[in-house]
């Protein structure tokens, strides 16, 4: 994915409080890698592990050193740092660019741009937005819920009932995430964070029904805009297999956008009661994540009780 310097300033502009000081020609330039860093060494020299794909903060301190240089070591390194292709520059704190600096980014066509925010606290709030723009992205078809605090992704074939199962967990107090489309995003290394589209947002398709507002009906308190996904529920057909876990110590998982998220598999036959299984399967992975594993700690138990009858066993010798 590319991100241009005039879509950030377009979003951001309020936000970051942004202005344009030069360079204004260089706006459509992309912003090709989610990373923010200071031109740091590259002005005191040493260029050879200069990365000019990231967008350049110039802080108090590189400021600073600059004013400290002689224009013409200022004019060399500036125009050095400018004419790698950095995608933009950003001053900090509405300090005033040495004339060099400007003279620099508008002969290689760079913006840059100006912000009142103190370096530290603009480094804190650009990161995220860019991560965010550059997370790996996935469209998926299924219901996601928010139950007892666990988002269980609601996954199976078309007319199974995902979304009949998230509209009773509703009624139950639990809480709609999305329902038949749902946008994935990977955020760091191993959080998926599931939301409906937004002009799907809070609406259900129930076969027989239609669409229905579920926070209309339910009030706010029943809606969430989105949720970590932590669980994969996947409702299948009763009979269409035969090797279903029958005591939860064979765990299942399986990938979304590189990420391994733990799954269940749940055969339906008429008058299953779903919804309460689904709250078990939400509980049951609360306490795995407190570190109790209940099925581990039945099979402890059931073997410390066998040992007597196996040291027994193991002593007749006739």
């Amino acid at each position: 994915m590319t991100l241009t310097v005039a879509s950030l300033l377009r979003r951001k502009r309020e936000a970051f409080s942004l202005t344009v000081v030069a360079g204004e020609s260089g706006l459509e330039r992309s912003i090709e890698v989610p990373e923010v860093s200071s031109p740091g060494l590259a002005l005191a020299g040493y260029r050879e592990r200069f990365v000019s794909q990231r967008v350049l903060i110039f802080g108090e301190t590189e400021i600073a050193y600059l004013e400290s240089l002689r224009g013409s070591e200022r004019a060399a390194a500036l125009t050095f740092v400018f004419e790698s292709g950095v995608p933009c520059a950003i001053i900090t704190k509405s300090q005033a660019p040495p004339e060099e600096l400007v003279d620099a980014a508008e002969a290689a066509g760079v913006a840059v741009l100006e912000t009142p925010l103190k370096t530290g606290d603009f480094y804190r709030r650009l990161q995220p937005y860019l991560e965010e723009e550059f997370a790996p992205r996935a469209s998926l078809h299924g219901s996601l819920a928010d139950v007892y605090g666990i988002g269980l992704l609601f996954m199976g074939p078309s007319g199974i009932g995902k979304s009949e199962c998230v509209l009773d967990l509703v009624e139950r107090g639990h809480r709609l995430v999305a329902d038949d489309l749902i946008l994935v995003h990977r955020r760091q290394s191993d959080i998926l964070l599931g939301r409906a589209h937004e002009h799907q947002r809070h609406h259900m398709e129930i076969r027989g029904v239609g669409i229905i507002d579920v926070r209309a009906m339910f009030g706010i308190r029943a809606v969430r805009q989105q949720k970590r996904i932590e669980v994969v529920v996947e409702l299948e057909v009763w009979g269409e297999r035969d090797d279903y876990d029958r005591t939860g110590l064979e765990a299942e998982d399986c990938e979304i956008l590189g990420v391994k998220l733990p799954k269940v598999r749940i055969p339906l036959n008429p008058g299953k009661n779903i919804t309460v299984i689904a709250e078990v399967v939400a509980m049951n992975h609360l306490l795995r994540y407190s570190g109790e594993d209940p099925a581990a700690a039945f099979e402890r138990d059931l073997i410390e009780r066998m040992r007597p009858v196996r040291d027994y066993l193991e002593s007749d010798d006739e």
